[in-house]
C-alpha cells in the first residue's frame, strides 16, 4: 500500500468517527429534553433503587443517554488511533457545534410564526387542539443551566477520558482493549454523571434548586445505566478495531496506536 493510499484511509476513518461523535452528540442534545422511563420501556416493573435511604428512584432517564455511549465509543477509538490530540481536537469542535446549535435553536424558537401555520388544526395523541408554536418551543428550548451543565460535563467528561485512557494503556501495553476502553469510560462518565447535575440544577438551578443529595441520587441512577451500557458495548468495540485494523493493515494500524501513546 502507497504513503498516498495509507494517508487517504488514516484521514478517511478519522473522518468517519469524527462525524459520527458530532452527529451523537449534537443529537443528544437535542432529544435528550424528553424524560423516559426505562422499564415502562422494556415493560419491566419500576426499579425501586433506594439511594441514601432518602429516595425510591426508578431509571427514569433523559432521552440522550440513548445515545450517548456511543459518543464515548467513539471517542475511545479516537484515543486508540488519532491520541489525544485527536480527541482534544473533535471535542472542542463538537462543544462549538453544539453551541451553535442552540444558538439557531433559540433564534428559531423566538422568530414570529406564520399565521396560517398557527391556524393549522394541530392536534396531541388525544385528538385535543394545542398551540403548535407553544409545542415547538417547550420541545426545543433548553434551561440555560441545563445547557451549561451538560457543555461543562462533556468537556471534562472528555479530558478525564483521555487521561485515563492513556494511562491504562501505559500500563498494560497493547492488550486489553476493554480494560483502557471500558475503563476509562466508566471512571469519566461517574464524573460526567453528577457534574451535569450538580451544575444545571444545584448551582444554576435558581429557584427550583436541588438538593445536594437530589443530585447524589439522580447521578447514582444515571451512572448505574451508563455502566451497564458501557459493558455491553464491549463487543461492539472489539468488531470495530478489527475492522479498522483490516482497512488500515495491520503494521499501519500498530504504527498509529503506538504514536498515539507516545503523545501521552
Amino acid at each position: 500500500m502507497s504513503i498516498e493510499e495509507i494517508t487517504k484511509r488514516k484521514n478517511l476513518i478519522f473522518i468517519i468517527l469524527s462525524a459520527f461523535f458530532i452527529t451523537n452528540a449534537i443529537l443528544a442534545e437535542i432529544i435528550g429534553v424528553k424524560i423516559f422511563s426505562l422499564e415502562s420501556t422494556l415493560s419491566l416493573a419500576p426499579a425501586q433503587i433506594n439511594i441514601l435511604g432518602l429516595y425510591q428512584l426508578d431509571f427514569n432517564l433523559t432521552a440522550g443517554v440513548i445515545i450517548w455511549p456511543f459518543v464515548f465509543l467513539t471517542t475511545d477509538l479516537i484515543n486508540e488511533y488519532f491520541g489525544k490530540d485527536g480527541v482534544r481536537k473533535i471535542t472542542f469542535i463538537t462543544t462549538g457545534m453544539i453551541i451553535y446549535v442552540f444558538l439557531i435553536i433559540w433564534i428559531a424558537t423566538k422568530v414570529s410564526p406564520a399565521k396560517f401555520w398557527l391556524e393549522v388544526n394541530h392536534l396531541d395523541l388525544e385528538g385535543n387542539p394545542i398551540n403548535i408554536n407553544t409545542a415547538y418551543a417547550t420541545i426545543f428550548q433548553q434551561g440555560g443551566g441545563i445547557i451549561i451543565g451538560s457543555i461543562t460535563a462533556f468537556l471534562v467528561g472528555q479530558m478525564l477520558d483521555v487521561y485515563v485512557f492513556h494511562y491504562i494503556r501505559k500500563l498494560t501495553g497493547q492488550k486489553y482493549i476493554w480494560l483502557r476502553a471500558t475503563g476509562s469510560t466508566l471512571v469519566s462518565q461517574l464524573i460526567d454523571s453528577y457534574l451535569v447535575l450538580f451544575v444545571a440544577f444545584f448551582l444554576l438551578g435558581g429557584a427550583n434548586s436541588w438538593e445536594i443529595a437530589m443530585v447524589f441520587a439522580v447521578g447514582s441512577i444515571n451512572y448505574i445505566y451508563k455502566f451497564l451500557v458501557a459493558i455491553s458495548l464491549t463487543p461492539l468495540l472489539y468488531i470495530i478495531h478489527r475492522w479498522i485494523d483490516q482497512y488500515l493493515g495491520k503494521k499501519v494500524a500498530t504504527k498509529m496506536i503506538d504514536v498515539a501513546n507516545e503523545e501521552f
